[in-house]
């Protein structure tokens, strides 16, 4: 039997986050602009890959200086779960999934979940921007130079944006969405992930 490929999968014991290097697709615009705008700009399809608690990879060691300037290091944070969005200004699928992120942050923030952005491509103007426009007050570190991605242990590809992990409360990735998260997928993966710290 040939296996199917869902938007939702499950890695087993001994997985790996590679297996969503081949599903990642080039974005291509119906205009010159677009295309323009979107050029080096590779999206996820909405997959989406949970991590078993057995499965799981060390935990991520995040650190950086946000556009506030304020120092933010992941290892501070352990023993709370954390939503880590990987996202830039102009990026599409950024802008769309932004008002889900919103709800989620205003709902999960609450409930003692963390959340934190990785901007790879803009200045603090730009960020603040889109910030305001959609009304994200989580704060996030800016990556122009990669280094923050490249400190994440391959769970994020530098070209994949959006890309979305969920932390658990020990630090590990416990879910990733490559590509633009909806509300109810973030909803139903934060759960999970406070389920286990209950």
């Amino acid at each position: 039997m040939t296996p199917r490929l869902s938007r939702r999968t499950t890695l087993r014991r001994g997985g790996s986050l590679l297996v969503l290097a081949p599903l990642l697709a080039a974005c291509s615009g119906s205009s010159d602009a677009a295309s323009e705008a979107n050029a080096g700009y590779v999206s996820g399809d909405g997959v989406v890959v949970e991590i078993p608690p057995e499965g799981r990879a060390d935990p991520l060691e995040l650190r950086g200086t946000t556009y506030d300037g304020d120092d933010f290091d992941s290892t501070a944070l352990r023993g709370a779960p954390l939503l880590i969005n990987v996202w830039y200004a102009s990026c599409p699928p950024c802008r769309v999934e932004a008002p889900a992120l919103k709800a989620v942050h205003s709902e999960y923030s609450a409930l003692g979940v963390e959340f934190m952005g990785v901007n790879t491509r803009d200045k603090a103007g730009p960020a603040a921007a889109f910030e305001e426009t959609f009304g994200i007050t989580y704060p996030s570190i800016p990556d122009t130079d990669g280094a923050v991605i490249a400190s994440m242990d391959g769970s994020v590809s530098p070209n994949a944006v959006p890309t979305t992990l969920i932390l658990d409360a020990e630090g590990r990735v416990a879910a990733r969405i490559a590509g633009a998260a909806d509300q109810s997928t973030l909803k139903s993966l934060l759960d999970a992930v406070l389920a286990e710290a209950a």
